[in-house]
């Protein structure tokens, strides 16, 4: 408890840091940082873009963006039977509405209504997918587009999506969903499908082609013709769909459209399903999605007052139509605005249907909704109980995230098992994005010497860069006579644990000890985290924005924790360090240890348990500011412990995902492999496992 007790006799004692703040808003710092190396992304994808002067180079660019966004949702799965049935039918003015329910994946079901015109068919098709609105599909605006559109001579066929109406993904006892709020649920499910090269766009990509499918399959309907709009988060899968699914001849996206660089410079990133790993890294903007598909005819539908910057909006559509332009179909874009906020509007509704219609049915003239009744949710209801997992109990998002991840268990085995230390930390080292090599800080190390040096101050404190933009602080104790390593002390904000003043005197001159926080935390915290965890953390937004640069947050974290090694190791007189972390910086510090062995000693406190953890519990706190994607494909926090080996490595008081402490055979059963790999090693006593039910 060394490094712990000194630590909290530095915060209690010598509150000087706080003197040392820059003139900016230092909890700006990590956003501001994420924010310029995404603008180094998009200038070099705006001179790309304007080289494009001929159609088989825009056509090879189609091919190129479209096998990386692919490749980026990890794939997809094998197409298998829908096992669809209706399960009811409403009788309306002007068409009827079957209700519908298939399997888009084994065991997993999805809810839908399908309009069908009145008359002879077949009809053009169109699929609409929903927004974020609690009840789906039965949502008025999602009603009365489809009504519209079906009293216009198009079959529609409009689901649920994970999260929302039927298809709530995790039920309480009560029946009710689990997780409050179908963005807050879909983000949820997105951690997990993170961890094992997954998100949750691939669960919602893949709910749309299959509905595609079901649309093509049906006898009333013409395959040639299909089309897609949605609003909102129905936007962004339209978005989607139109860009990957050859079959959508014409969409029209509302609400949705914008451009990164604006949302990113306004609201930020949002929930999982809108953020796509690397996309930023890999040349991806949202004028991409217009143009992957060019030349089809497609729609912009926006809001003057739109969160969903307007700006934005404007500059990818002139992209898209310069594009379209060279294709030789400029006509086959546009862009409908009209002067209100976010939503899909009457007008919006009015002008989508236009378009399809225009493009599918070769009817071009103006549509207007007027006045008909809405359809009772519980008329629209295609299942008995209201819910999917309740009728059928099937499988959900965060069932296909385990069975993903246990499925990976060998491969990981496998990384274990190599023999060879070095090229398991190239592998690591890939999987969290570090750079080859460390900053030449040779100003740092001055600066850090001279402090050190000055023998008339005990405690200094200084600003320090690990990178241009990441401005961290340390502050430090010089102890009267080094005995030991210096200590370097990593702490979340609710890490902290007081301790007696007695034993914090007794202790102040032991160690060399340095307080240190990552970018991220402590003074460049987004914000300071209130008592209650929140599910994603004061930093999702940074976390997302890594994503999208394919820079994960921790491996960034763990470039500052290594510089700092070097720094602290080129700067005394020691070779190593030992390093303490609490709470989220847990497995921050072991992934350092595993690449530095100039860690000698490893102590980390109140730290997750495991990866596996986080896809076995679907509920988890403040988990996603560690995500590296695809991790679990390779290894677990466990794996890693396993190869500081035979170094000293303490954990205690290991954690779940929701914050509980490990029982002390959980801890063991999820550590036998670095107990295997500390036996073999013959240093068992250098591992100390130390659950909340003993030692």
């Amino acid at each position: 408890m060394r490094a712990l007790t000194c630590l909290t006799a530095l915060v209690i004692c010598f509150p000087l840091l706080a003197q040392t703040l820059p003139q900016h808003n230092p909890r700006q710092t990590l956003n501001r940082y994420l924010l310029g190396e995404a603008k180094k992304h998009f200038d070099e994808r705006r001179k790309i873009v304007a080289n494009l002067k001929t159609p088989s180079e825009i056509q090879d660019r189609q091919k190129q963006l479209r096998a990386k966004f692919i490749q980026a949702l990890g794939g997809f799965p094998e197409k298998t039977p829908l096992n669809a049935q209706v399960t009811g039918m409403l009788k309306a003015d002007g068409f009827r509405v079957e209700k519908v329910i298939y399997e888009s994946r084994p065991h997993h079901h999805v809810t839908a209504n399908f309009y069908i015109p009145d008359g002879k068919g077949p009809f053009p098709g169109v699929l609409v997918p929903c927004g974020h609105s609690a009840n789906g599909k039965a949502a008025e605006a999602y009603q009365r587009v489809c009504i519209l559109m079906a009293k216009n001579g198009l079959a529609v066929l409009c689901y649920d999506p994970i999260g929302q109406g039927e298809r709530i993904q995790l039920l309480d006892k009560t029946g009710k969903p689990a997780i409050p709020g179908s963005t807050s649920e879909h983000t949820m499910v997105g951690v997990g499908a993170l961890l094992v090269g997954q998100s949750t766009a691939t669960y919602r990509i893949w709910d749309g082609i299959r509905s595609l499918d079901y649309l093509e399959s049906r006898p009333e309907i013409d395959p040639k013709k299909l089309g897609c709009t949605g609003n909102s988060g129905g936007g962004t899968l339209t978005a989607y769909l139109m860009a990957l699914d050859d079959r959508i001849w014409a969409a029209a996206p509302s609400c949705y459209i914008t451009s990164l660089e604006r949302l990113f410079e306004t609201i930020g990133p949002q929930d999982a399903e809108q953020n796509i790993t690397g996309q930023v890294a890999f040349g991806m903007e949202h004028a991409d999605y217009l143009t992957m598909r060019a030349p089809k005819p497609t729609l912009m539908a926006v809001a003057t007052q739109d969160f969903f910057d307007i700006q934005g909006a404007w500059t990818t559509f002139r992209e898209a139509s310069l594009i379209y332009g060279k294709l030789g179909y400029g006509e086959r874009v546009a862009l409908f605005e009209f002067d209100d906020k976010h939503g899909f509007s009457k007008p919006r509704r009015e002008a989508a249907t236009r378009w399809l219609c225009r493009w599918l049915l070769g009817k071009d003239e103006a549509i207007f909704e007027g006045n008909f009744p809405n359809i009772k949710d519980a008329d629209l209801q295609c299942t008995r109980s209201g819910q999917v997992l309740e009728d059928f109990k099937g499988k959900s998002a965060f069932h296909f995230n385990l069975e993903q991840a246990q499925a990976l268990a060998g491969e990981r085995g496998k990384f274990l098992a190599t023999p060879d230390l070095e090229k398991q930390r190239a592998e690591i080292r890939r999987l969290i994005r570090l750079p080859k090599t460390l900053p030449d800080n040779a100003e740092e190390w001055k600066n850090f010497s001279t402090n050190l040096n000055n023998k008339e101050n005990r405690l200094y404190s200084f600003p320090f860069s690990t990178e241009n933009g990441i401005e961290l602080h340390m502050t430090a104790l010089r102890p009267q006579q080094l005995t030991a390593n210096p200590i370097l002390v990593l702490h979340d904000d609710d890490g902290l644990r007081q301790s007696s003043k007695k034993a914090q005197k007794a202790q102040l001159a032991e160690s060399h000890i340095l307080q240190f926080s990552v970018r991220g935390f402590g003074q460049t915290a987004a914000s300071i985290p209130g008592k209650k965890p929140a599910f994603f953390g004061s930093d999702f937004k940074e976390a997302f924005l890594a994503i999208h640069l394919d820079r994960p947050l921790l491996g960034q974290r763990v470039f500052d924790i290594l510089s700092v090694v070097d720094l602290v190791c080129r700067s005394t007189n020691s070779k190593e360090v030992d390093v303490h972390a609490t709470g989220a910086l847990g497995p921050i510090a072991l992934h350092a240890a595993v690449l530095d062995s100039r860690i000698a000693k490893l102590t980390l406190e109140n730290s997750l348990v495991s990866w596996m953890n986080v896809v076995q519990s679907p509920i988890s706190y403040n988990q996603l500011t560690n995500v590296v994607p695809g991790a679990l494909k390779v290894y677990d926090l466990p794996d890693l412990a396993a190869l500081v080996a035979p170094r000293p490595l303490t954990i205690r008081n290991a954690l779940d995902t929701e914050g509980n402490p490990i029982a002390q055979k959980e801890l063991e059963k999820a550590h036998g492999s670095a107990r295997a790999r500390y036996r073999q090693a013959q240093a068992q006593k250098n591992l100390k496992l130390e659950g909340k039910d003993g030692f």
